[in-house]
């Protein structure tokens, strides 16, 4: 007699018997443990069910979960380590900064108000965008944060980790290393104080130290990603200010800017900035994190705090790269270092014997591999501090020691030249010469001044002129020793060049 198997048996139609029962709620138990539990909760109840069941001499055989596991507390007597106790101190003194920005409407028939009301154009609209910023002086309610997170803002807010929302008021900020200062109110408040964060000493750091980044990327909330140190004293960042930064693999996204890089003992030891990614910020994170160290920072904020405006050291000196053929004439053998080419009258360069054609390899004890790498040295740098030079001169090395000197702020064209009255004249920002630009910024221009007749007009870039060769703002007013008889101004606006008379 031919015997049907089980597998047979359960594929034939007709009615229900008991075999096929019991199959129907197991596969039912399993799909609803998979929809309420995910796939490990129906893992495990599959291998549960689908195990034979043993008979007990006193009652019927019943199918017991087995119990919810728990995280070890230890492993081998030792004790797992967490971040949490740590983090329970340092996420409070983290918040969410939003700022907002009244922006002009444009259309093809700019100033038709009927036009506008007939398509329902405003003439203005909000512009929101969202960062993180750090509370380090919780009895004065300061927060630190990145300027470029509130840069142009017409109102910012702060959001605290308990979700109350205070208005901010802006002290200061300093684009060219991207610090920016808040005070929040700290009188009146409904609910817990305000909680600050300790301030490392960032110059401790050592390539492979554990950090911590925290902040609100992309705007999802509050949000802890860690890592370590990957390298320090980065200053090879296109499109960015004065350079010192600390490189970490914890993940820095949108959103991310001004939030908290803490050491494990909740220290404060950078703000965190930017993040690199050849396809672009919003692409995520590749792991190339950068941040402020605190120490910077920190001497940001007590300058903005005590004059609401950065003061920087100078040597007063004009320098160039060192190339093959110039080392070669000098005697060198290697192609590093900053070649001088023109020293100041009354700098510090020129107080400390600097002469043209010296090359500086070192400021500090801090290699100088380059023109860029010295500026962005002296733009680190505060008035008055001691600087030593490490110099080759005729090929023999010599040691030289100056005090930086204040770089000028702004600087009135009618000082330099009458042609050039009612044009101010201030230095380009950082991040422009990271991108190739050279000169001075013409930051206001007096409507019917002489300068604005001459076509002078704000935002232009004044990259040379005919009293001389100059790179910045203290060259631009040392080409004016003499009154030039002609005063040609080669400008940039845009992506246009034009060379102006001044008349």
């Amino acid at each position: 007699m031919q015997h049907e198997t089980p597998t047979q048996r359960h594929g034939k139609s007709g009615p229900s018997k008991p075999g096929s029962t019991y199959s129907a709620r197991r596969t039912l138990l399993v799909l609803t443990a998979a929809a309420a539990f995910g796939g490990f909760a129906a893992t495990a109840l599959t291998n549960l069910v689908d195990a034979p069941l043993k008979a007990s001499p006193v009652a019927p055989a019943v199918a017991t979960l087995p119990a919810a596991g728990a995280l070890p507390t230890a492993v081998n007597g030792m004790p797992m380590p967490s971040l949490a106790p740590m983090l329970k101190r340092v996420l409070p003194a983290v918040v969410s900064v939003t700022s907002k920005q009244r922006v002009r409407v444009n259309t093809p028939f700019d100033d038709d108000p009927v036009f506008r009301r007939m398509l329902g154009i405003p003439e203005e609209r909000i512009a929101q965008s969202l960062g993180s910023g750090v509370i380090v002086d919780a009895a004065r309610g300061l927060v630190l944060t990145n300027n470029h997170v509130i840069e142009d803002a017409d109102e910012v807010s702060v959001n605290l980790a308990d979700g109350r929302t205070l208005k901010a008021e802006f002290v200061g900020s300093d684009p060219d290393t991207d610090v920016a200062l808040m005070r929040i109110p700290t009188e009146g408040l409904t609910g817990a104080p305000l909680t600050e964060i300790p301030v490392a000493d960032s110059n401790l750091l050592q390539i492979g130290d554990f950090v911590v980044a925290v902040g609100n990327p992309f705007g999802v909330g509050q949000t802890v990603t860690s890592g370590i140190v990957s390298a320090i004293g980065r200053s090879n960042l296109p499109g960015a200010g004065f350079q010192n930064f600390i490189q970490t693999d914890a993940s820095i996204n949108p959103g991310n800017s001004g939030g908290a890089l803490v050491n494990l003992n909740g220290e404060l030891v950078g703000i965190n900035t930017a993040s690199f990614n050849p396809r672009g910020s919003m692409a995520g994170n590749i792991g190339l994190g950068f941040a402020i160290p605190s120490n910077l920072a920190s001497s940001i904020k007590d300058q903005l705090l005590a004059g609401g405006v950065v003061r920087r050291g100078t040597l007063g000196i004009d320098t160039q790269d060192l190339d093959a053929r110039i080392a070669k004439g000098l005697g060198l053998d290697e192609t590093r270092g900053a070649v001088v080419t023109r020293v100041y009258p009354g700098s510090a360069g020129m107080a400390a014997g600097l002469k043209v054609g010296d090359v500086i390899l070192a400021a500090n004890g801090q290699h100088i591999d380059n023109a860029e790498a010295l500026r962005n040295f002296q733009g680190l740098q505060a008035v008055d501090t001691r600087v030593a030079l490490d110099v080759r001169r005729d090929g023999k090395p010599l040691q030289l020691a100056t005090s930086l000197r204040e770089v000028p702020k702004a600087l009135q064209g009618a000082e330099l030249d009458a042609r050039l009255a009612g044009a101010s004249f201030a230095e380009l920002p950082e991040s422009s010469r990271r991108q190739g630009l050279s000169g001075v910024l013409l930051e206001e221009v007096a409507r019917g001044s002489r300068a604005a007749q001459n076509g002078l007009q704000k935002g232009d870039v004044v990259m040379a002129s005919s009293t001389g060769q100059f790179s910045d703002l203290g060259g631009f007013r040392a080409t004016f020793a003499s009154t030039p008889d002609a005063l040609v101004l080669r400008v940039l606006r845009g992506r246009s060049r034009a060379d102006l008379p001044m008349r």
